[in-house]
C-alpha cells in the first residue's frame, strides 16, 4: 500500500510542480510587465473568486463530496451515477445564483475585501471591472474541482494536478500580448488579466469532460432530493469554513493591505505564491492522495492502517516541509532576485517583498501539516472539530494582524498568518491525540534529527548565498544558475545531515 501511495503522491506532486512553475514564470511576467497599481487592483479582485473557489471547489466541497462518492463507490457502485448526476445539478444551482448575486453587487463585494482602494478612483474601477468577469470563473472552477474529485477516487491522480496549468497559460499569453503592445500613455490597463482568469477556467474543465466519459461518468445534472447529496451539504457546510480558514486569513491580510502604501498587496501575493510551492508539492499532494485511503480505511473499520497511513504521510509532511521553510527563509532574496526583479519590479519591491516572504516562509511547515491533519477529520467524517480548530486560529490570526500590522505594515500581517497556522496544527493534532491517534512523528529523535540537519543546511545556505547586493548587479543568467546550484548544494547538505544523524529511510516507511 505504501508504494502505491508514494507512488500516487510522487505523480501528484510531478503533475502539480509542472503547474507551479510555469506559475512562477506568470507571477514573473506580471510582476515585469505591470505596474503595483495594476497588481494590486488584480489581486484583491482575484482573491474573491480564489476564497469562493476555496468554499465550492477543493476546498469545503471536496472535502465532503470525496468521502460519500469514495464510500458509494466501494459499497453501492450501482448508484453512482445518479449520486453524481444529482451533485452537479445541485452544485450548478448553488454557484449559478452566487455568480449572479457576484456580478450584481461586484462594487460592495470589493469594498469589502479591499476597501483602501476607494481612496484610488481609477484603481478602485479598474478592479471592479477585473472582478466582474472573473465572478464567472468559480462556476467552471468549481465542476472542474468536481470532475477531479471524481478522477482521484477512481485512482487518476495526474490529470487534475496538471488542470491549472491551463490558467498558468492564458495569464502567461496576456502578459506576453502587454509587453507586445506595450503600456497606454494614459489610462489604466491590464482588463486582460481578467479575461485571461475567465478563459482558464472555461479550457480547465473542458479538459477533464473527456477522461469522465471515458470512465462512464459523463452524466447529465439532474435536480431533487438524493440521499447522498443531503450528506455531503451537511458535511459541507462546516467544512466550508474548517478547510478555507486560510483564504479567509488572506482576505483580510488583503483588507488590511489595502490600507497601506500602494504594493503592499502585490508584496504579499507574490510571497504567499512562493509559500504556496512547497506546500502544493508536499501538503496538498500528500494530502490529495491519503484521503480517499483514509476514507476507504474508516468505512472498512481498519483503524491500525488508518493510523499508519497518516503517520507516513506525517513523517514525509516533516522531513520535507520543514526543509521548504528553511530554504524559503534564508534564500529569500535570491530567490524573488532571480524571479521577479527587473522591469516594473524594482530594488523596494525586492525588500519589501523579502521581508513578508521570510515572514510567510516560517510557517510552511505548519500549513504543511494542516493540510494532513485535516483529511484524518474529514475522512472520518468529522467537521465540526477543523471547524472549531479554524476558528480559534482565525481570531488569533485577526488579533494578531491588527496588532502586528501597525507596527510592521505588511510584515506583521504575513506573521499573523503564520502564527494563525501553528495554532491551528496544535489544535489539530491535540485532538487527535485525545482520540488515541498516537504517532511516530511524535519521537524526539527523529524531531531532533530534523531540527539539527535544518540547522546545517541553513548555515550553508546563508554562505553560500552570500551578499544581496550581488545578486541585485548581477546578470538574469547568473541569477539563475547561482540559485540552482545553492538549492542543490542546500539539498544535498540536508539529506546528508540527516543519514550521517542515522536517519534511514526504514524510518519512511508505512509501520516502521
Amino acid at each position: 500500500m505504501v508504494k502505491s501511495l508514494l507512488r500516487s503522491s510522487v505523480v501528484f506532486s510531478a503533475m502539480t510542480m509542472v503547474s507551479r512553475v510555469l506559475g512562477l514564470v506568470r507571477d514573473t511576467l506580471l510582476a515585469r510587465y505591470f505596474d503595483v497599481v495594476v497588481t494590486d487592483a488584480f489581486f484583491a479582485a482575484l482573491r474573491i473568486p480564489n476564497t469562493l473557489r476555496r468554499f465550492f471547489a477543493e476546498g469545503g466541497f471536496a472535502n465532503a463530496f470525496v468521502p460519500v462518492f469514495s464510500s458509494t463507490k466501494t459499497q453501492q457502485p450501482e448508484q453512482l451515477r445518479d449520486l453524481l448526476a444529482h451533485t452537479i445539478g445541485t452544485l450548478l444551482t448553488l454557484l449559478v445564483g452566487v455568480t449572479v448575486l457576484g456580478v450584481l453587487g461586484s462594487a460592495v463585494i470589493l469594498q469589502g475585501v479591499a476597501f483602501g482602494l476607494v481612496d484610488n478612483p481609477e484603481q478602485f474601477l479598474l478592479a471592479e471591472q477585473m472582478l466582474r468577469i472573473m465572478f464567472a470563473y468559480i462556476l467552471f472552477i468549481s465542476l472542474t474541482a468536481l470532475a477531479g474529485g471524481v478522477l482521484n477516487a477512481h485512482g487518476q491522480f495526474a490529470l487534475p494536478a496538471i488542470t491549472p496549468v491551463i490558467l498558468n497559460v492564458t495569464l502567461i499569453g496576456a502578459a506576453l500580448w502587454r509587453r507586445s503592445v506595450g503600456v497606454p500613455p494614459v489610462g489604466m490597463y491590464g482588463i486582460e488579466l481578467a479575461w485571461a482568469v475567465l478563459l482558464g477556467g472555461v479550457l480547465q474543465l473542458a479538459i477533464q469532460l473527456p477522461f469522465l466519459w471515458r470512465l462512464g461518468l459523463l452524466v447529465r445534472p439532474r435536480w431533487g432530493h438524493h440521499a447522498g447529496v443531503r450528506r455531503m451539504l451537511r458535511l459541507m457546510v462546516p467544512t466550508l469554513f474548517g478547510s478555507s480558514v486560510g483564504q479567509l486569513t488572506v482576505l483580510m491580510n488583503t483588507f488590511l493591505a489595502s490600507m497601506f502604501v500602494t504594493g503592499s498587496i502585490s508584496w504579499l501575493y507574490y510571497s504567499d505564491r512562493l509559500v504556496e510551492l512547497p506546500v502544493a508539492l508536499i501538503g496538498v499532494a500528500l494530502g490529495t492522495v491519503i484521503l480517499p485511503r483514509l476514507s476507504a480505511l474508516k468505512a472498512s473499520q481498519d483503524f491500525a492502517r488508518f493510523v499508519l497511513t497518516l503517520d507516513w504521510a506525517l513523517r514525509w509532511a516533516m522531513l520535507l516541509g520543514s526543509a521548504a521553510a528553511t530554504g524559503l527563509v534564508v534564500l529569500a532574496p535570491s530567490v524573488l532576485a532571480t524571479l521577479f526583479l527587473g522591469g516594473r519590479f524594482d530594488e523596494v519591491d525586492l525588500q519589501m517583498s523579502m521581508l513578508s516572504l521570510r515572514a510567510y516562509g516560517i510557517g510552511v511547515l505548519f500549513l504543511t501539516l494542516v493540510k494532513i491533519l485535516a483529511p484524518a477529520f474529514y475522512a472520518r467524517q468529522d467537521t465540526k472539530t477543523p471547524v472549531k480548530a479554524g476558528l480559534v486560529a482565525m481570531a488569533v490570526n485577526m488579533a494578531a494582524a491588527i496588532v502586528l500590522g501597525r507596527y510592521f505594515a505588511h510584515v506583521g500581517l504575513a506573521l499573523a498568518s503564520t502564527l494563525a497556522s501553528v495554532v491551528n496544527v496544535a489544535i489539530l493534532w491535540g485532538c487527535l491525540q485525545a482520540d488515541g491517534v498516537r504517532f511516530k512523528l511524535g519521537s524526539l529523535w527523529f524531531v531532533g534529527q530534523v531540527i539539527v540537519a535544518n540547522g546545517v543546511m541553513a548555515w550553508v545556505l546563508w554562505y553560500v548565498q552570500g551578499e544581496v547586493v550581488m545578486w541585485v548587479q548581477a546578470s538574469m543568467w547568473w541569477r539563475i544558475g547561482h540559485l540552482l546550484l545553492t538549492i542543490a548544494i542546500g539539498v544535498m547538505v540536508y539529506f546528508m545531515a540527516l543519514w550521517v544523524l542515522g536517519l534511514r529511510k526504514q524510518q519512511l516507511r508505512l509501520g516502521e
